[in-house]
């Protein structure tokens, strides 16, 4: 009997395929930290200009003339579930952390980064969605948005 060994591939494109999922899970651990991370360190900066949100890929700044003063509220998500995330567009679902493009009960789409839904703030935009954060103190943070926006 004679035993012949299959030729080496001169193709790279069969390391590559190997590769692939090694390169998924990577990315896919690494938006999972960056995600972790940003529920404790997303912030949400109110000036003149407007309102920005730091923390994960979704941040995003929203100038003040886009800003509706008369919607803005500190709400309670247990109390006005018409407010509540319903269907996750493009973003995060942790366990207490939502963070990205979601659509709410009433069908508005809407820019979250929420970790209390009993301390939310509501923001409406005329840029055809709306903002629902978790500030640390949401009254002050109603304050500050009412005053720059129009």
């Amino acid at each position: 009997m004679q035993e012949f060994l299959i030729a080496p591939s001169t193709s790279r494109a069969m390391w590559i395929v190997a590769l692939l999922p090694l390169v998924v899970v990577a990315i896919v651990g690494a938006l999972m930290i960056m995600s972790l991370v940003a529920s404790r360190t997303a912030r949400f900066e109110v000036s003149s200009d407007g309102l920005r949100l730091r923390g994960d890929l979704y941040g995003r700044f929203i100038p003040a003339h886009e800003l509706r003063r008369d919607g803005v509220a500190s709400v309670d998500l247990a109390t006005r579930p018409d407010l509540r995330p319903r269907r996750r567009s493009f973003g995060t679902g942790l366990p207490g952390y939502r963070a990205g493009w979601f659509r709410l009960q009433n069908g508005e789409k809407a820019l979250l980064y929420l970790t209390d839904q009993r301390r939310a703030v509501y923001v409406p935009t005329t840029a055809g969605y709306s903002v629902l954060v978790s500030p640390r103190n949401p009254e002050a943070f109603v304050e500050a948005v009412r005053k720059v926006a129009q």
